[in-house]
């Protein structure tokens, strides 16, 4: 009686391995998924940055006082957005020491954004400021703000996070072409400087 035939097994070739689709198909499952992860997280900061740099902080102070006085004035706000001031307006610029009050609020008349920061702010920082100062602006220090910079015109302000903070540039664009302010098409230019003498006009 003859035996059964067996059937012959023959061995893969080394490094051979059988298709499997359903391991791509899995790896590139689990790879969208990560990519939608991802993105949705993106996206979830963006539109959270864009949507905290607004104007909604800035704060409004309405029939200010515009009359001309002598000497010192106590003003309820820091730095002053407007009110009572001195008869002669600061000079536009950037300024490395604090300027009187009394004459910067005369410049806010003007139309004049004023941005103040924290003395001891990194050279970088006022650096930054300077340059988005508009050619009808003043920066300067100033002591006591409440907050690392601050931009200020005639009746409006904004504390600001730093110079770094979004929120100055949509401030410039919405409030720097001084309208809020009584003398709107006057300028800071032909003022005085911070002792008081006359400068030349640009």
């Amino acid at each position: 009686m003859s035996e059964p035939a067996v059937e012959q097994q023959h061995p893969a070739e080394p490094g051979f391995e059988p298709t499997r689709p359903g391991r791509y198909v899995l790896a590139a499952a689990v790879t969208m998924a990560l990519v939608l992860v991802i993105g949705a997280v993106l996206i979830t900061v963006l539109v959270r940055n864009v949507e905290s740099a607004d104007l909604s902080s800035v704060a409004v102070y309405e029939d200010l006082p515009t009359t001309h006085v002598a000497g010192d004035v106590d003003y309820d706000v820091t730095p002053p957005v407007g009110g009572p001031h001195a008869d002669r307006w600061l000079a536009c610029g950037v300024y490395d020491v604090p300027v009187p009050n009394e004459n910067a609020v005369h410049a806010l008349e003007h139309g004049t954004v004023w941005i103040t920061y924290e003395p001891g702010l990194r050279r970088g920082d006022i650096d930054r400021l300077a340059g988005q100062l508009p050619d009808e602006g003043i920066l300067s220090p100033y002591d006591g703000l409440p907050g690392p910079v601050v931009v200020t015109v005639w009746g409006r302000q904004l504390v600001l996070d730093g110079a770094d903070d979004e929120r100055l540039g949509l401030f410039l664009s919405e409030y720097g072409d001084g309208h809020t302010a009584p003398e709107p098409l006057a300028s800071c230019f032909g003022g005085v400087d911070v002792t008081g003498e006359p400068t030349t006009s640009a």
